[in-house]
Order: structure tokens, then C-alpha cells, then sequence
């Protein structure tokens, strides 16, 4: 099977045409990108109001819940045969693919903006409100900047979760890099279905890496455990005892 992976991956001809593996993971990248940025729209403010007010925090766990609950699989085909007589084209393949991407994108994002709102230290709030912030700078200038590890854990959940269920989605006939996976099922294939199953794999790690950074970049270093090192940052220096001197005493 090793052997037939790398052949296949080689193989000039699967990295060129409109079938070819830059073109399908162009679009696995598109549907994962739109599903998650409207997902992180509508998630995200709402976790932080739940978070700030922690009004609805019962009713967004419950609902949350049950849409991780629900087999996207599934949803995906419900979907599809309800909106395909009412769309045209490949919106009637794609409308409902990033509907469901979206649905299984919030819950996690959620998760993360309204615990880490809530874990906020609540003396840190009332320094903020002490000072003469509003309701709002505290959210803003608080809140949010304490918050940002669990929230870019949300989009780092979300986004795994996204890259691997859009795969399925080329059941319905969208392109992405499930297109080999369900290509190469209906030649048994394996060595093509094997490769796309590595590429999406290799696409999660990617993304969740990039993520990665861009949380190390923009998190504060005194939420990371991360120390920074200024030009004047004292340090321990140690004192030869041989060298104290004590005052004598007045006479």
C-alpha cells in the first residue's frame, strides 16, 4: 500500500488539471474558510454576551449539544434533498454542504467564547469597573484579551472538525479532497483513496499549526506562561557574603 501512496502522489499527472490535487485542495480550503468565518460571525459574539451577562448560558449548552449531536452525514442529505428542487446549479451541492459545516462549526466556538469569558478572574473586572470602565470597555479591553487562549481553542476544535466532515461532503458531489476518497471507491482505487485521506490529514495539521501560531502571536505572554525578556529586566545576581560590610554601632 506504501508503495501505491507514493506512486500515486508522484505521479505528475494527479497534480495538474482540474481534477488534480491543487484544484481540489483549493476548494476543500474555500468551504472550510467561508463555513468557519460565518460560523465564527454568529458564534462568537454570542459567546462573549452569554460569557459577559451569563444570560442564556443554559439554553446555548443545551443547543449546542444537540447540534453536535446531530449526524452531519445525515443532516447533509436532508438538506440536499430539500434544497435541491428550490436551487440551481452547483449551489444546490454547495448551499447545503456549508450549511452544515456551519452548523457543526458553532458549537465549539461557542464553547470556547463563553468559558472564556466566564473563567475571566472576577477581581481583574472589578479593577476594570473600579477605574470607570463601561460594561463594554470591560468586555473589549478585559474580557476578551483574557479570553483569547480558550476562544482560539474553539476555532482550533471547530476547524479539525470542519476539514474532516467536508470530506463526506463530496458525497453529494462537491469537489474537495474527498473527491479521491470517493473517486477512487467507485475503481477500488486504494492507493488514490489512501492519498486523499493522507492529504486531508496533512490539511488538518496545517491548518491547526497555522492556528497555533497565530494564537502564540497575539495571546498575551502573561496568559501563555511565556516570559519576555526586556534590556531592563532585573535579574538575581548573587552577593559574595565575603563582600556585605555592616555599620558599626554609634558611640
Amino acid at each position: 500500500m506504501i508503495p501505491g501512496i507514493i506512486d500515486w502522489l508522484t505521479d505528475p499527472a494527479n497534480w495538474s488539471g482540474p481534477d488534480g490535487v491543487p484544484a481540489h485542495l483549493f476548494e476543500h480550503i474555500w468551504y472550510c474558510a467561508l463555513a468557519l468565518l460565518v460560523a465564527a460571525a454568529v458564534a462568537i459574539p454570542v459567546g462573549l454576551a452569554i460569557g459577559h451577562t451569563g444570560r442564556g448560558r443554559f439554553l446555548a449548552v443545551n443547543l449546542a449539544g444537540a447540534a453536535r449531536a446531530i449526524p452531519s452525514l445525515g443532516l447533509l442529505f436532508v438538506l440536499v434533498l430539500w434544497l435541491f428542487p428550490k436551487l440551481t446549479g452547483d449551489s444546490a451541492f454547495l448551499v447545503p454542504t456549508l450549511i452544515v459545516l456551519v452548523v457543526l462549526a458553532i458549537p465549539p466556538i461557542m464553547a470556547g467564547a463563553y468559558a472564556g469569558v466566564e473563567g475571566v478572574d472576577p477581581a481583574a473586572r472589578d479593577a476594570a469597573l473600579g477605574m470607570g470602565m463601561t460594561g463594554g470597555q470591560v468586555l473589549r479591553k478585559v474580557e476578551v484579551p483574557c479570553a483569547l487562549p480558550l476562544i482560539f481553542s474553539g476555532l482550533r476544535s471547530a476547524t479539525l472538525q470542519v476539514v474532516g466532515t467536508a470530506t463526506i461532503a463530496a458525497v453529494v458531489g462537491t469537489g474537495g479532497l474527498g473527491r479521491f476518497l470517493i473517486d477512487g471507491q467507485k475503481v477500488q482505487d486504494f492507493p488514490q483513496m489512501a492519498s486523499g485521506a493522507l492529504l486531508v490529514a496533512l490539511l488538518a495539521l496545517g491548518l491547526d499549526l497555522l492556528l497555533a501560531l497565530v494564537q502564540r502571536g497575539v495571546v498575551s505572554p502573561g496568559l501563555t506562561g511565556r516570559t519576555v525578556r526586556r534590556g531592563n529586566t532585573p535579574v538575581d545576581v548573587e552577593i559574595d557574603p565575603a563582600g556585605r560590610t555592616v555599620d558599626a554601632p554609634a558611640r
